[in-house]
């Protein structure tokens, strides 16, 4: 999530004056005091994320659009429709490409939502979370933990009712973005900490299941194809490399790269994921503006969350719901590992790994959060749509009814998750509004909230210059107050 961070914040001037004696000389230094986890961002980071997630909230909101369209179209008497619709095949058959419009939605939208996934990736790596093995070992091993839960919850349902374990990487996803449209929906606003926790939980949990397509759901290869996408992508690289600029270059060769990959047998999804890891991240010594990766990330984003991510969910979503489908979801093995996988794996996976991290490395958890709010978010992870629904697709290729199913328990699972997180996010809102309130405030008007700038002389200066002006003001209403009073008990 390479979104653009702003880089040419300026101060208001400062009406009040500046102190002439110099800096008194700094004390002895002291202990550094114990690593504090959801601790507040720093001022670039927390504008980072308030950027990314913003765009990521108003997909979520489409992406729910999306998929409340798709189950009303295909469970009322337009559902012919609607399978004649994603059934459509379109593309050149010469070159492997005469796909359905369903197909087209996961393999070729969905590879610029990887797309930007890299760019996030690389930019959590370079600059982010990431960047520091301490710090990102606590959002890392929460993100692995929170996948391996649910994959062992449905493993252990299927081994017990004799099911198929061919879905076990399906309750593992995340969708970032539903999850945000969530709690856009209920008006619940997260402190910037938590909002970022669950960031890099995403970004992470894309990285593994970004993984699990490629090692898993790989089919035959296609071994000149394949060489094919990786000197593209080789090319690709080169003139990144060379600080070649124009789309009418990169556009094409995106293209082809993905075609070689789809013909390839490796899921397409993985080129995407390939050149956005290529972007640079960070910029370089020349005063550059934004890198490559936040200006190309800035342009794509809204593509993706608005119109790749809620199109795959239009022509993906659409299965048959009944009181008999829902049902079925609870008694068929396959469905209900899915749904304990998302509701009961990702909670408990992604709190208890944070909770024994936290313990074994001697972070103290923020002041102003308790462990229930760490909870909360992991309940709110177990919303698992977008990659959850094309791993669903992948993992039951050839079993159109159980594909199905899979989806319907995908769609009810995250609902759970969305009502259960809902509600244990509720009960915290006023700390929440609270705590955010405190990040915002910008009492002396110069476009940084106050909570980064105690510490600074000016910022102080700046206060009382608007203090002390407020008081001339009501100086000046008490005299007018009190001449107006004076008149008005003199006599006749």
């Amino acid at each position: 999530m390479c979104s653009m961070l702003p880089t040419d914040r300026r101060f208001h001037p400062v009406t009040a004056p500046r102190p002439t004696t110099p800096p008194s000389p700094p004390g002895p230094p002291t202990a550094p005091g114990p690593r504090k986890f959801l601790g507040r961002l720093s001022l670039p980071e927390r504008t980072y994320v308030a950027d990314a997630l913003r765009t990521e909230t108003v997909g979520g909101v489409l992406l729910l659009i999306a998929a409340i369209v798709a189950l009303i179209w295909a469970n009322t008497g337009l559902s012919d429709s609607y399978e004649s619709v994603r059934a459509f095949h379109i593309g050149p058959a010469s070159l492997g490409l005469d796909l359905s419009v369903q197909h087209w939605a996961a393999d070729g939208l969905l590879a610029v939502f990887f797309f930007v996934a890299g760019i996030e990736l690389k930019r959590e790596l370079v600059a982010g979370e990431l960047r520091d093995p301490k710090a990102a070992a606590l959002p890392v091993i929460a993100a692995l933990s929170g996948m391996v839960a649910p994959a062992l919850v449905y493993v252990l349902v299927n081994v017990t009712g004799d099911g198929s374990l061919d879905g076990w990487a399906v309750p593992t996803a995340t969708d970032i973005a539903f999850a945000l449209a969530v709690l856009a929906v209920i008006g619940t606003s997260l402190p910037s900490a938590l909002r970022a926790f669950l960031l890099t939980l995403a970004v992470v949990d894309d990285l593994f299941a970004i993984l699990i397509i490629a090692i898993f759901f790989t089919s035959d290869l296609n071994f000149l194809a394949l060489g094919g996408a990786v000197v593209g992508l080789a090319v690709f690289w080169l003139l990144l490399r060379g600080r070649v600029r124009g789309w009418y270059l990169y556009v094409p060769l995106a293209l082809v790269i993905w075609g070689l990959m789809y013909n390839s047998g490796v899921h397409a999804t993985i080129a995407g994921v390939a050149m956005g890891l290529m972007l640079r991240c960070t910029r370089d010594e020349n005063g550059e503006a934004h890198s490559p990766g936040e200006y190309i990330e800035h342009l794509v984003r809204p593509i993706s969350a608005g119109i790749a991510v809620p199109l795959f969910a239009l022509f993906s979503a659409g299965v048959t719901v009944s009181g008999k489908a829902v049902g079925d979801v609870f008694t068929r093995p396959e469905t209900l590992g899915v749904v304990l996988g998302l509701v009961v794996g990702k909670a408990v996976g992604i709190f208890g790994g944070t909770w024994l991290a936290a313990r074994f490395t001697r972070a103290e958890l923020n002041d102003d959060l308790a462990w229930p709010d760490v909870f909360a978010v992991a309940s709110l992870a177990g919303i698992g749509f977008t990659v959850s629904l094309l791993i669903g697709e992948l993992a039951f290729t050839g079993n159109a009814e159980l594909t199905d199913q899979v989806k319907a328990s995908v769609l009810l699972g995250s609902l759970i998750a969305a009502v259960l997180s809902g509600i244990l996010l509720k009960l915290r809102v006023r700390k929440y509004r609270a705590m955010v309130e405190d990040e915002e405030r910008d009492e002396d008007r110069d476009g940084i909230p106050d909570i980064y700038e105690l510490d600074q002389p000016e910022y102080h200066l700046r206060m009382a210059a608007i203090y002390e002006e407020k008081a001339a003001e009501h100086r000046k209403l008490a005299e007018l107050a009190r001449a107006s009073s004076g008149k008005d008990d003199s006599p006749a």
